[in-house]
């Protein structure tokens, strides 16, 4: 398989899509679960294409553009699973392809080839959860671009416009996932160690980073929303954490081999000397790259692979180096290619199918969104839950601005508060929900604290859960 993708050809890039659809070939076999991220994030575009604002009338902490993303793919199917996986794949392809474009076409390594997309692609399914449309998946398309800007300077020993290109596409990346903020300071670097660059230049790719930004602040402030945009996104990025999401086996199985070739990729580079100058001084720029990745950590809500697509693009292009590093037709790199092939697959059909019985790793059992134990009355209507939800809004809609829960209880646990239960109440009146399932017992002191509420609601014949008054 390795010798195959050597063979420099035009119908290569064809043939990189095909593979990349083999290695999705479960997902349209039998499709994947449902995870609870991904339904919060179907959420949001389905509350967007009822007329609500994000943030404002949305209290979830993803970045605007992906919000824009959900919004679009909910006015035009709905609540489709399957389409949401579609537009994963679409995106992924052209981040394969880009990558391997770029790779190619600007001779990054001796042997020009098409190894570096056919790792990307293999990667790209370290986990099932690679196949949902996250932001971080589609902020990494933009840092693609962003990498492709700087090569370009790179090759050419010039600082040319590319400067500002490359500062638009990470702030582009920063609206769809905003940790990925923390890449300005690696184009910053980049610019600073590797190019002629002077202080116009340096002021000119800062201008493009900021400049969407600058767009979107300007949008919410005449939208009466910036109070909400801090609220909800700038802040909750270092307070909201969902650890309960977190499986921390099957995150360090997916990345173990990826990061593992990456490195002893990136340690053959020292001991390998017939690469030219600007050779060199790409493979320091996606070192920095990794680097700027290892920070991102902390800023993660939750830790799944899928947050962790972002080291796919540095450990692919290590891992190429790698796989080259031995003479062509080796036994020895087709076996290892092989070898890693086939347990990066086992672990992506493991969490998806179960293949090997007993074993848990892989399974993302904490991710999963499972159908709530809720009455069969309870379907198809707006409801609010109180506490973490994990499958109530499967077969329901969601009501009230509080989706995320870690963000909710800024008002619905501080209920002492007199401008909290303020808000509480007009939120409740502008979107009242037809049910109420409260997981944290906080429902009987809301009625208390706001009659208003409990004239319009009462304990239902079910436990935790409240009604709406007919």
């Amino acid at each position: 398989m390795l010798s195959f993708f050597r063979v420099n050809a035009r119908y290569q890039t064809i043939s990189l899509i095909v593979f990349f659809l083999l290695l999705r070939l479960p997902f349209f076999l039998g499709g994947a679960p449902l995870l609870i991220p991904e339904l919060s994030w179907m959420l949001v575009g389905e509350q967007m294409g009822r007329g609500f604002m994000l943030y404002r009338d949305v209290w979830d902490n993803v970045s605007p553009f992906s919000g824009l993303t959900y919004w679009l793919i909910d006015s035009l199917f709905g609540r489709t699973q399957w389409i949401y996986q579609l537009a994963a794949i679409t995106v992924s392809i052209v981040q394969i392809i880009y990558f391997n474009y770029v790779i190619h076409s600007r001779e990054v390594f001796p042997e020009r080839s098409f190894i570096p997309g056919a790792l990307y692609a293999l990667f790209l399914n370290i986990s099932f959860d690679m196949g949902t449309l996250s932001p971080m998946l589609m902020a990494n398309t933009f840092l693609l671009f962003a990498f492709g800007a700087i090569v370009k300077i790179l090759v050419r020993r010039e600082v040319s416009p590319q400067v500002f290109e490359m500062g638009l596409y990470v702030g582009i990346a920063t609206l769809f996932y905003l940790p990925a903020s923390l890449f300005m300071i690696w184009a910053f670097l980049a610019l600073l160690f590797y190019t002629g660059s002077t202080v116009r230049h340096h002021l000119l790719g800062m201008f493009g980073s900021v400049f969407p930004l600058l767009m979107v602040v300007l949008f919410f402030y005449m939208n009466n929303g910036m109070e909400s945009l801090n609220r909800n996104l700038l802040t909750s990025v270092f307070q909201v954490k969902q650890y309960n999401l977190n499986d921390f086996t099957s995150l360090i199985a997916s990345l173990l081999l990826p990061l593992g070739f990456g490195v002893m990729g990136f340690m053959r580079i020292f001991t390998t000397m017939r690469f030219v100058s600007y050779q060199t001084r790409i493979q320091q720029v996606m070192a920095l790259w990794f680097i700027t990745a290892v920070f991102t950590i902390p800023l993660m809500q939750f830790l799944a692979p899928m947050q962790f697509v972002i080291f796919v693009p540095p450990a692919a292009f290590f891992a190429t180096h790698y796989f080259q590093s031995f003479r062509k037709n080796s036994f020895s790199d087709e076996l290892q290619f092989t070898l890693m092939g086939g347990i990066i697959l086992l672990i992506q059909y493991q969490g998806l199918r179960g293949v090997v019985p007993g074993i848990a790793m892989g399974k993302l059992e904490n991710l999963r969104a499972r159908p709530a134990n809720l009455p069969g009355q309870i379907r198809s209507k707006r409801i609010l839950v109180l506490g973490q939800h994990t499958g109530e809004y499967i077969n329901n809609y969601t009501a009230t601005p509080y989706l995320n829960w870690e963000l909710a209880s800024y008002d619905l646990m501080n209920l002492d508060n007199f401008d909290s239960v303020i808000h509480v109440y007009d939120n409740f009146r502008k979107d009242p929900p037809d049910y109420v399932v409260d997981k944290v017992n906080i429902m009987p002191k809301l009625l208390n604290r706001v009659p208003a509420l409990q004239k319009q609601y009462e304990a239902s014949p079910w436990k935790g859960i409240y009604q709406r008054k007919i």
